[in-house]
């Protein structure tokens, strides 16, 4: 399903994003039908299922509050002071389960240097949280 598809016209969810030509993406958990969400991609793009320092952009899709804990904890350890990670968790919407909220992730993030900076729909289903170390911890 296309975003337009899904209801969501207008600009595309890679560039809502901020996932641009040249950029290394991690996902993980994502729906299987992500990539079709994403289209037309920037190219060339890069994916990778490891974290490290060459990740520009991670987008996490989670419904349980323990594994975003986590995650988070694993993407501040080893991204670049300039990643971006979204989180995208269920909207209430969608009724899947699901222990996450915007204020959840807030109360996991900020702890570890994170602030969140834009949020948006991803697909029906979805809503993301772009979360970016803030500026005072860049080295």
């Amino acid at each position: 399903m296309t975003p337009t598809q899904a209801g969501y016209s207008g600009t595309p969810l890679a560039k809502k994003l901020g996932i641009t030509a040249g950029s290394t993406l991690c996902l993980i958990g994502a729906p299987e039908d992500y990539l079709a969400l994403l289209e037309p991609l920037p190219q060339p793009l890069h994916f990778t299922s490891r974290l490290s320092a060459r990740v520009d952009t991670v987008q996490l899709f989670t419904s349980e509050r323990a594994e975003l804990q986590a995650v988070l904890e694993r993407c501040r350890a080893k991204l670049g002071p300039a990643a971006a990670v979204w989180v995208s968790w269920p909207k209430k919407a969608s009724k899947r389960p699901t222990d996450i909220t915007e204020d959840v992730i807030r109360e996991i993030a900020l702890p570890l240097g994170y602030v969140d900076i834009k949020v948006c729909a991803v697909d029906a289903v979805w809503s993301g949280l772009k979360l970016v170390v803030r500026k005072a911890l860049r080295s």
